[in-house]
């Protein structure tokens, strides 16, 4: 798991339009990074809709928002036009962000126990900390707690 004060771990991912896009590239802003288990999913959709409702309130407070998942560049392009996503969505298909950043874990249903993307999300700082964690996220009211974060 990642460490507050540590530095993010760097990254160079496809978006859903298939640029590349990395950390670096956000010095001197907030970073908002949320892992979610996979597109059009109940959860997972609520959640993006819900960071991109309040989209321009982070970017009023300087901060950008990356949603993560294993899922393949044409399924996040498909999973932002079926539900008008206005955040960037990133295709970690070999999963080393993922595991980097700790949201690949050991996760269990009905009993039986596989290895997959738990929902967390990583605020970063405008100089790459880690400024705060969130595991195991509820979908429900995640999206103000992250933007009453920002300063």
């Amino acid at each position: 798991m990642l460490t507050v004060g540590s530095p993010a771990p760097s990254f160079s991912l496809p978006d859903q339009t298939g640029e590349i896009v990395s950390l670096a590239q956000f010095k001197g802003q907030w970073v908002v990074v949320y892992f979610y288990p996979k597109d059009d999913t109940p959860g997972c959709t609520r959640e993006g809709i819900g960071f991109s409702e309040k989209k321009s309130e982070f970017s009023a407070k300087n901060a950008v928002i990356l949603g993560v998942s294993k899922d393949s560049q044409a399924s996040h392009h498909a999973f932002c036009q079926k539900y008008n996503l206005t955040v960037t969505l990133l295709s970690d298909a070999d999963n080393a962000m993922i595991d980097s950043y700790g949201a690949w874990q050991e996760k269990s249903n009905y009993g039986k126990k596989y290895m997959g993307i738990v929902r967390a999300t990583v605020l970063i700082d405008p100089n790459g900390l880690v400024h705060s964690v969130w595991n195991n996220v509820k979908v429900d009211g995640h999206v103000d707690a992250v933007l009453s974060k920002l300063q």
